[in-house]
């Protein structure tokens, strides 16, 4: 009896540790519409942040992106599950990379890369919607208050560009213009 009341103990120790690592994110996604659907949704969403992609890992990706394109970086990112991202009450999908840094205004900069659901009949058609298998996250928190704001690209085609000279990363909206993020409040440390 004693056995089972230590493995408990030391259990829920282990799960309140790794919820104390969780940074949560939550506020509200406003969607423009485009194309024959024109109307603006808002939903709420949360990003949970378990960790975030270390530097090394970050280069490799940039490697395969630059490389490969974004198939090889499809094909990369499918090893990282740094977190989960959802809109409203749906099933969040896993956040494959998220890299944090610091801005110019001194507020930190959170951007996060995850691979979208793509339903059958979208596959089926074989639209130009397909080649827009990601999508982008990113978040402007200020550190002292945990307030932000933010942009949310629901399908997007991230490519390597050499822009006279000097080499980007492009990301290109499949809409009309990127949904917003507003009200964005942060719960939690910064992973480190």
């Amino acid at each position: 009896m004693k056995r089972w009341i230590v493995i408990a103990v030391a259990l829920l120790c282990i799960v309140t540790a790794a919820m104390g690592q969780r940074t949560t994110f939550t506020g509200t996604v406003v969607i423009y519409g485009s194309g024959f659907n024109t109307r603006t949704t808002t939903s709420p969403f949360r990003l949970v942040l378990n960790g975030r992609t270390s530097a090394d890992e970050a280069q490799r990706l940039l490697g395969a992106l630059q490389n490969g394109g974004q198939d090889e970086l499809q094909r990369s990112l499918s090893h990282g599950n740094v977190g989960q991202f959802a809109i409203g009450g749906r099933v969040g999908v896993p956040v494959e990379a998220a890299v944090v840094d610091n801005a110019a205004d001194g507020r930190i900069r959170i951007r996060a890369v995850m691979e979208r659901w793509q339903g059958f009949g979208e596959l089926w058609r074989g639209g130009r919607s397909v080649d827009y298998p990601f999508s982008y996250v990113e978040l402007f928190v200020d550190p002292r208050t945990g307030n932000g704001e933010g942009t949310f690209i629901a399908a997007a085609q991230i490519r390597w560009r050499n822009n006279k000279g000097q080499n980007q990363v492009e990301i290109e909206d499949f809409g009309t213009f990127p949904g917003r993020l507003v009200g964005v409040r942060m719960n939690g440390r910064i992973p480190v």
